[in-house]
């Protein structure tokens, strides 16, 4: 597997290209109970349907949580963009079962230093409007390793309203705990999420077609400092 290698130098600069990246792409950023989490570290989830996750992300943290943040990422996606590592990102090859094991217990040792982890439960892209969403046992064995973490879900949802450009709406919801999550088995616990990650995305996607813009802030209007 490829580990991160953070550079602190290397997010100053990407940050200075990631905020004109976002406005020359994007009409608006609308966010919904986007708000530092109390407790550090955490593990953020969030569905995976486009290259432009793992950027929300970076730019999410930077101008709100503000947490030493990790995130997995598929290796070959990782070989093509490898100063990704320098912003945090490390690999995980579902391929070989010997590199799964190692990219978790490299997630769990991030945690246990007090690291954030993000993850994308699905492993691969696919479309926002496919259903259910299939989550990876992963997570939940990182939360039986690691019972004093709380798990945040994040919905992401892409849409063009009335501008050229589309929006990105962003969802995040209250931190739980492994003994929050319904099942005796990891299959069913992953099932468990599978299910809330699912409703809160339908829910996500019912607030844009509703044109619900006020029950959103605006992120990019937030001055950054």
């Amino acid at each position: 597997m490829i580990k991160a290698k953070k550079k602190k130098s290397f997010e100053l600069a990407f940050d200075s290209y990631l905020r004109p990246l976002l406005r020359s792409s994007f009409s608006n950023l609308f966010g919904r109970g986007i708000e530092a989490p109390p407790k550090k570290p955490v593990i953020f989830i969030a569905n995976h349907s486009s290259w432009w996750d793992g950027l929300i992300f970076f730019y999410l943290n930077k101008y709100f949580w503000k947490h030493d943040i990790h995130m997995m990422m598929h290796e070959s996606g990782l070989t093509r963009y490898p100063y990704f590592r320098f912003l945090g990102a490390f690999s995980i090859n579902r391929k070989k079962p010997k590199d799964i094991m190692a990219s978790l217990e490299y997630t769990e040792q991030l945690l246990k230093e007090g690291k954030s982890v993000v993850l994308f439960p699905q492993g691969d892209e696919f479309h926002q409007e496919s259903r259910p969403l299939t989550f990876h046992n992963g997570v939940i064995y990182l939360l039986e390793r690691c019972p004093d973490i709380p798990i945040i879900p994040i919905s992401l949802y892409y849409s063009f309203r009335h501008e050229r450009k589309p929006e990105v709406w962003i969802d995040q919801k209250k931190e739980f705990y492994v003994q929050d999550i319904s099942g005796s088995k990891r299959k069913e616990k992953t099932a468990f999420l599978e299910a809330f990650c699912t409703e809160q995305l339908d829910e996500l996607k019912g607030f844009v077609v509703a044109e619900q813009t006020e029950a959103f802030q605006e992120l990019r209007k937030r001055r950054n400092r």
